[in-house]
């Protein structure tokens, strides 16, 4: 009988719980006169939202809550759409345009742009602001020797050397569809005769050290600049745009006054190539995504004149 009346108090106690919110961990929505940004796990996503929550702590009086971590641009979506989120600090063209949204990939960055923009506004009252500047798309690299030794500019300029070229490329490309492979040869017209699988974060040394001819990168990545590889041109636009950007809650914007002008201050300041080093910071100097975004805003002067 005591276990039955334990198990009792531990079912109430449960549903209680239950009762009392069904949101995600951490995700109860903002206090009032907080706004919550909400990161995924990525440095690159960490930086730009404590970027966002400086800029709103410099010029307002709202405090901001950060939520960290969030697994996918799925989620993210889900926590805005919930109100668990105010605003979320990277957004990605070519990602929403599927995930969100549910359409096909769509190659011209500027109409990619125009529709993400016009769709979440009518389908979701959220604002897409103009992107910061960068694009993290894939991107196929080479290190700057070879490419001085071959005169590699951009991507076609390789299917001469295929033959004797080693690629180095993240497993999950290989089969994923549309934007993978086998739509790569598609478009491009030839393969690799050796290719080497591996984890993403292993193809930047393999380059570096002279294992790997070409490796498939992201654009944004420090490893880039540290290691000195070079970015082919991806002359037949194979690769959907993933320009970046902060989305907010209308409703966000309107109950505080200014903030709009305030996020956009931050519109096409930050380069591929600053990305690139910014994350660098972080996931090559092991600095704190605070601490990185805390400086480049202080070198900015917080975009004061803006």
């Amino acid at each position: 009988m005591l276990k039955i009346k334990r198990s009792l108090i531990i079912v109430v106690i449960s549903f209680a719980v239950f009762l009392s919110g069904c949101s995600l961990p951490g995700l109860s929505g903002p206090a009032k006169n907080t706004i919550a940004v909400g990161t995924l796990a990525t440095s690159e996503s960490q930086i730009m939202g404590n970027i966002v929550k400086l800029m709103i702590e410099h010029y307002t009086d709202a405090q901001v809550e950060m939520v960290n971590n969030l697994g996918s641009s799925i989620v993210q979506h889900q926590a805005m759409v919930s109100g668990d989120v105010d605003i979320t600090a990277t957004r990605y063209t070519g990602t929403d345009l599927a995930g969100a949204l549910g359409m096909e990939p769509i190659n011209d960055p500027d109409k990619a742009l125009e529709i993400v923009q016009r769709e979440f506004q009518e389908q979701f009252d959220q604002t897409w602001f103009d992107s910061y500047g960068f694009d993290n798309s894939y991107a196929f690299t080479v290190t700057r020797e070879l490419a001085e030794r071959e005169n590699l500019e951009k991507v076609s300029d390789l299917e001469p050397l295929v033959s004797n070229l080693k690629f180095g490329v993240d497993n999950s490309w290989l089969t994923r569809e549309g934007d993978g492979y086998e739509g790569f040869v598609e478009e491009y017209g030839f393969r690799f005769s050796k290719e080497y699988p591996m984890q993403i974060g292993l193809v930047y040394q393999a380059a570096a050290n002279g294992k790997m001819d070409v490796v498939l990168a992201y654009t944004t990545d420090g490893r880039i600049k540290a290691f000195d590889l070079k970015v082919l041109e991806d002359d037949r636009r194979f690769f959907p745009p993933y320009d970046t950007s902060l989305v907010a809650r209308n409703d966000v914007l309107e109950q505080h006054d200014g903030l709009a002008e305030i996020l956009d201050k931050l519109s096409g300041k930050i380069p591929t190539e600053k990305m690139q080093e910014l994350n660098y910071e972080a996931d090559g100097k092991m600095i704190e995504p605070s601490i990185v975004a805390k400086e480049f805003l202080e070198e900015h002067n917080y975009f004061e004149e803006e």
